[in-house]
Order: C-alpha cells, then sequence, then structure tokens
C-alpha cells in the first residue's frame, strides 16, 4: 500500500512524499509549482524537474529534518514505530519543521492558526514539567495537536511566545523559538552554549540570538529561530533554509566528514554555488571554522551549517549549535572537520594555515590575518562575558571556568600561525 504526505511552503502544494508497499520513498514536484517559475526548488540537491526523485536522491533532504541519535530512538518507542521509518516519523512530526515547509496526509489542508486558537502561556510548574518531560518524550512527540520535528540529537522544543512567556505552538503556527533544556549527562551545558553564543556574536559572527532563563531554579536557553520573519502585523512566517548535507544530497547519519559527511572543501564549493554572494558567505564560513576551533567546537559537522534562501537569493545562515566540547573530556576532541588533514589544535602549526587556505580556494596571508584577529578578539572579550545581561542568570563560576578555557585556547591558536 502506498502513503502519501503532501508537501506545503505556505498554503501551496510543492509536491508529494510518498512511501510504497516495500517501504521506499520517492518525492515529485507539483505540476503547478514546476510551471510557476518563481517557486524555489526545495534543495540544491533537488531541482526542479518532472521526473519523480528515487528514494537515493530525495530521502537526505527529508530525513535530514528529523531528530537523530537517541531523540530519534525515544521517540520511535514512544510512538510505537520503528526508528528506521523516516516517512512514518515524518506523518507524526512534519507539522513544523526547519525551514519554510510542512507535511501533511494527502487530502488535508494545514489549518490556519488564527483558526486554532491562541496559545496559552506556561507557568512555572507547567514549564518544570515539560523539562522533565522532553528527555523521555522528546519534540513532545505524539502529544494531541502538536506536530513538530527539529534535526539533531540534542534535547530541545519549537515554542513560541506569548507575551515574552513560553506557550506550545497552536496547530499550523509557525514556532518563533527553540527552548533548549540543558543536557543531564555534561554540566553546565546552557552556561556553556550560551557564552559561546554571546561571544560569537561579540567577536562579529553571525548567529541565531540567544537568552538564558530558568524555570525552578533550572537553566534553559531560548534560541530565536532564524528561518521566520514577522510581518508588519507581528505575525510570523516560514523562512526556508537547509542545512548542507541536505543541501549536498548526504544523509544525516553521514553527518561527519569522516563519514563521508561534507569536508570544508566540500562546503566551501557548495556556498560558491550556491549562495547569491559568495563572497560575503565564503569570508563568514572561514571566520567560523576558525572561532570553533577557537573556542573548541569539534562537533561542528555539516548539520550544524545552512543556507538560508530569501527573495534575494540563497546565503549563508546564521551560526548555531556552538558549544565548547573540547571542555567536556568524554566527547571525542577529533574536529567533525578536519583543517588540513589537522584534527585537534594539538597537530597544528604555521605550515596547517597555508595548507588550509590551499585547500578552500582563499589567500594564505588572509586566513593568518584572520586567524590572528579573531584569535585576538576571542581573548580580549571573552572574560568580560560574565557581565552580559544575556548570561545574569547562569552559574557565575561555570561561566568564569569556560570563559578561561576559551581564553587559553584563543593564545594557542594565535601561536599556531607563528613561524
Amino acid at each position: 500500500m502506498t502513503r502519501r504526505l503532501s508537501v506545503w511552503w505556505d498554503a501551496a502544494v510543492v509536491g508529494t512524499l510518498l512511501v510504497n508497499q516495500h517501504g521506499e520513498m520517492g518525492f515529485t514536484y507539483a505540476p503547478e509549482w514546476l510551471e510557476d517559475a518563481s517557486r524555489p526548488a526545495i534543495s540544491f540537491s533537488l531541482p526542479k524537474q518532472e521526473k519523480p526523485f528515487k528514494q537515493r536522491q530525495c530521502r537526505p533532504f527529508f530525513a535530514g529534518l528529523l531528530p537523530e541519535e537517541s531523540q530519534r530512538d525515544a521517540i520511535a518507542a514512544a510512538l510505537g514505530i520503528s526508528k528506521g521509518n523516516d516517512f512514518a516519523f515524518l506523518e507524526a512530526l512534519g507539522g513544523d519543521v526547519a525551514g519554510a515547509l510542512s507535511l501533511w496526509p494527502e487530502g488535508e489542508v494545514p489549518p490556519r492558526p488564527e483558526s486554532t486558537g491562541a496559545p496559552r502561556p506556561l507557568g512555572d510548574e507547567e514549564l518544570i514539567s515539560l523539562l522533565d518531560t522532553l528527555p523521555k518524550r522528546p519534540l513532545l512527540a505524539g502529544r494531541e495537536g502538536l506536530r513538530l520535528s527539529l534535526a539533531g540529537a540534542q534535547t530541545k522544543l519549537p515554542v513560541v511566545l506569548v507575551d515574552d512567556r513560553v506557550a506550545l505552538p497552536a496547530p499550523g503556527q509557525p514556532t518563533t523559538h527553540i527552548l533548549k533544556p540543558a543536557i543531564a549527562q555534561l554540566p553546565h551545558t546552557t552556561e556553556n552554549e550560551a557564552l559561546v553564543m554571546t561571544l560569537a556574536a561579540a567577536v562579529g559572527l553571525s548567529v541565531a540570538p540567544v537568552t538564558a532563563r530558568t524555570a525552578g531554579g533550572r537553566p534553559y536557553l531560548l534560541v530565536t529561530r532564524y528561518d521566520r520573519r514577522f510581518d508588519a502585523s507581528g505575525q510570523a512566517h516560514r523562512l526556508h533554509q537547509e542545512d548542507f548535507c541536505q543541501a549536498l544530497g548526504i544523509p544525516p547519519e553521514r553527518k561527519y566528514a569522516a563519514e563521508g559527511g561534507p569536508t570544508f572543501r566540500a562546503s566551501f564549493d557548495l556556498l560558491r554555488r550556491a549562495a547569491m554572494v559568495p563572497a560575503v558567505a565564503l569570508l563568514a564560513f572561514l571566520d567560523a571554522a576558525i572561532f570553533n576551533l577557537i573556542v573548541g567546537n569539534a562537533d561542528a559537522h555539516g548539520k550544524n551549517f545552512s543556507l538560508l534562501y530569501e527573495a534575494t537569493g540563497a546565503s549563508l545562515a546564521p551560526f548555531y549549535d556552538l558549544l565548547s566540547t573540547v571542555a567536556y573530556p568524554d566527547l571525542s576532541p577529533n574536529l567533525a572537520m578536519k583543517i588540513a588533514k589537522r584534527a585537534t589544535l594539538e597537530e597544528m602549526g604555521p605550515t596547517t594555515w597555508s595548507a588550509f587556505a590551499e585547500d578552500i580556494g582563499l589567500p594564505a596571508s588572509f586566513v593568518r590575518r584572520r586567524v590572528r584577529e579573531l584569535s585576538d578578539a576571542v581573548a580580549t572579550k571573552a572574560p568580560s562575558l560574565r557581565d552580559n545581561p544575556v548570561l545574569g542568570v547562569l552559574d557565575a563560576s561555570a561561566l568564569n571556568d569556560y570563559a578561561a578555557l576559551i581564553v587559553a585556547r584563543a593564545e594557542r591558536v594565535a601561536k599556531t600561525i607563528m613561524k
């Protein structure tokens, strides 16, 4: 038996995602979408064409909308579906995903948010209960009226704000923020991520805005979604985006470069081909590569970088999920994307940056200058961030420890350009 989901972009059907009796998925663009030259493709890896896309071609994009690893396992158990059944996950969770799309059973029309009632802000006890529930039931999967999905292995939940208070979205309503509880297995991850994201903004990187909050003394992050825009009336609208794995047609389970995922060379090449203004995107991505090395974010893989699609074309999306992973000895210190075949800071020296520059097609003198400038900026800015109001509710001792670790790394990175 063939089952189908309609893929919607706002109020228009983009195409149909199906799964046949053998469990194989396929995607076909709707004729009306193909006929309208102003309507874009849903992915760099899925250009507009009449011919249907087979599973090998379309799965990387659609599976890339779904949670991963332990989050996926827990959702499968909660919903009673196979953890390998991408289509069943999209049936259950595809009402609000990253980007402009939503997926609904064929024949159904996405509910209009104004017809489904206004969301109600959660009280403190409800918010504490939500934080308790998320590790056991990620994305609140199966809760009536909610069909929400985000990629990644970390616990998180798409939400909206009502009077600046967290609320669950009404059916069909675009979510505007991502709530991220602390990771139970690792100490002070909220302090870590909040500090690193705030530091990235302070040294000039474009990042998704973050705010740290607490509920019952428990910290969590609220991340503003960059794939949403607001009209003059305050109504949220979805913007399209896709991560580098989706754009390159790489399935999410191969997100690490060592497993066939995006490398720096492939990522820079993607930006040259896909970005409307490649020079701006290339320089921003170079800064991200250097910054992640400085702060020790070894988990910056292909699903942690995205293209954002607006009316003027594609650009490099603001950065997100920035964390100093080297602060945790149980996590691998090896970079998800090697820099000139070097996996750790300890392996790097003056020749590394020349080789990296050649690999990514940028002048070596410019790359070395940005290494120096960003290292100096991080070393200068990090110690004073504990006074930033965004971080005011968090553990000051943990913030100081992370800042000290990052400053020490910045000084070591600066030395790698010295001959």
